[in-house]
């Protein structure tokens, strides 16, 4: 039987984080479903037929996207996750939305706006991960800072199980700045910080709020922590003094959902 996907070659090696490539196959199912993001081909190793590449296969034809089969060893090549699964979709460069599209959607979604601020996360699994957890629990958007914080790269993708195609994010030049605005929109900063006064679980998180989560290392910066309304701490009773970056954010984001969820908000 003749092999009606077209062969080719036409890949490029990696030489930098791209934003413009989707690897793995539920990574590339979800861009597939989604309305967000526009696919201009997929890659697909050779012989790869199996399980969840047919699903792959009868959307991308429902969606009339090309489909081109390479040597496994060509994706090996332009892989930045190292685990593509045999394929890999190169997409239009993510397109990151601005602030007020975040509070707009809240609005139009009738809930008191959450929002997750990124102070340098540089992890892309971290960064995967907490963007994986903000979409289950109903955040209206991500805001990073333009510099020092990883962007939409394969292994986010990958990492965040497709959430990132459902999450509005947005790079800010001045981190501090967009905060300001958010307090006068009437937002209340949150900052996750060990040295916090307050327990998450005695905090009200049910109005608006901006949840501030730090760099795996550092934390908030201390510019960035001085404009939080308040300093919350998750309880720790262990010998480890510290949790990761996307554990903590992952607490926090479903204390937030609890309480608005018992309010009947969300």
């Amino acid at each position: 039987m003749k092999n009606k996907y077209k062969k080719s070659t036409n890949l490029t090696d990696k030489t930098e984080f791209r934003e413009d490539l989707i690897e793995g196959r539920n990574a590339v199912i979800e861009a597939l479903k989604s309305s967000n993001t526009t696919i201009e081909q997929i890659f697909l190793a050779e012989g790869n037929m199996s399980g969840s590449i047919n699903i792959i296969l009868a959307k991308a034809k429902e969606k009339h996207i090309v489909v081109k089969q390479v040597d496994r060893k060509k994706l090996d090549k332009i892989s930045q996750t190292g685990a593509h699964q045999g394929v890999i979709a190169q997409i239009t460069p993510y397109k990151y939305c601005e602030v007020e599209d975040i509070l707009e959607y809240a609005r139009e979604k009738k809930e008191a706006p959450f929002i997750i601020v990124l102070d340098e996360i540089e992890d892309p699994h971290n960064f995967g991960a907490i963007i994986r957890t903000a979409e289950i629990c109903g955040a209206h958007g991500i805001i990073i800072p333009k510099r020092r914080n990883v962007g939409i790269t394969p292994v986010v993708y990958k990492s965040s199980v497709g959430a990132a195609e459902y999450m509005k994010i947005c790079k800010v030049t001045n981190l501090n700045t967009t905060i300001e605005k958010l307090k006068k929109d009437g937002i209340w900063v949150y900052g996750a910080d060990m040295s916090g006064e307050n327990y998450c679980f005695d905090v009200d998180f049910k109005g608006p709020a901006a949840l501030i989560i730090g760099s795996e290392g550092r934390g908030i910066a201390k510019l960035t922590k001085e404009k939080c309304d308040v300093l919350v701490k998750i309880p720790m009773v262990g010998r480890v003094s510290s949790l990761n970056a996307s554990v903590a954010g992952g607490i926090l984001m479903y204390e937030i959902l609890k309480q608005r969820i018992k309010c009947g908000r969300s």
